[in-house]
């Protein structure tokens, strides 16, 4: 089938939207029809050459749709179920997915590379050149073909525009305090910089029973926001 996406071709700070070739599901894959995707700063790095990656590709990594086809074997999701996309995609059969740390998976690790799980691609430019997808998704697409292990069915009342979020900034800032400086009651914590990632490093604090979370930042409205998000003082 044909999908129009937003393709870099290199370092070169262009998105070039065009049409892509994008294969069927295969066994274990989805079919998702994209209904929104944020552009997160990391997407940026890679069109500016500060992250590296291999060309054509495309970047969209914190997005949202809804399941138009399954592969073979799919049972975890159903045609027309809302979904999100995860970042780091993982395989749930080698050693740390096995023993519960699939952030660790031996081949999500290649997030960046392009290709898919198996090594392949599903997206390609008319005359048969592969296209990558970022983490194995792409979400800068109007269609993508992804590993069910990427997706995450959410309810259909959640409005997809927002559900896009807790595929990145949601989770990397809320498990930044939560997981990562492990924050416990009582303690004190300052955020430095509010963007979407320290906005919900904020909120991670809050919710971890910091007694006081400190925002920090050099834009007046986003210190106010971060009041809503449960910072203390800014």
């Amino acid at each position: 089938m044909k999908t129009r996406a937003a393709v870099l071709y290199g370092p070169t700070r262009q998105f070039q939207v065009e049409e892509l070739e994008l294969d069927e599901p295969k066994a274990g894959e989805v079919l998702v029809k994209m209904v929104a995707t944020g552009m997160c700063h990391s997407d940026w790095h890679f069109a500016t050459g500060d992250f590296t990656t291999n060309y054509p590709i495309v970047t969209g990594h914190e997005g949202a749709g809804i399941v138009e086809k399954v592969g073979p074997g799919v049972t975890e999701v159903l045609p027309g179920d809302h979904v999100i996309l995860t970042f780091i995609p993982s395989c749930g059969k080698c050693r740390w997915c096995l023993t519960g740390l699939p952030v660790l998976c031996d081949r999500g690790a290649n997030i960046t590379g392009g290709a898919l799980l198996d090594g392949t691609f599903r997206l390609h430019t008319v005359d048969g050149r592969d296209v990558g997808q970022l983490a194995g998704i792409g979400c800068f697409s109007e269609y993508i073909v992804a590993p069910v292990e990427t997706l995450i069915r959410v309810e259909p009342d959640i409005p997809l525009d927002k559900a896009c979020l807790v595929a990145c900034c949601v989770p990397t800032g809320f498990g930044a305090a939560t997981k990562r400086a492990e924050v416990r009651p009582g303690e004190v914590v300052a955020v430095f910089g509010l963007g979407g990632v320290g906005m919900n490093a904020v909120q991670g604090a809050a919710l971890a029973g910091a007694s006081k979370v400190i925002a920090v930042d050099i834009v007046p409205w986003k210190l106010e926001a971060a009041q809503e998000f449960g910072a203390t003082h800014t």
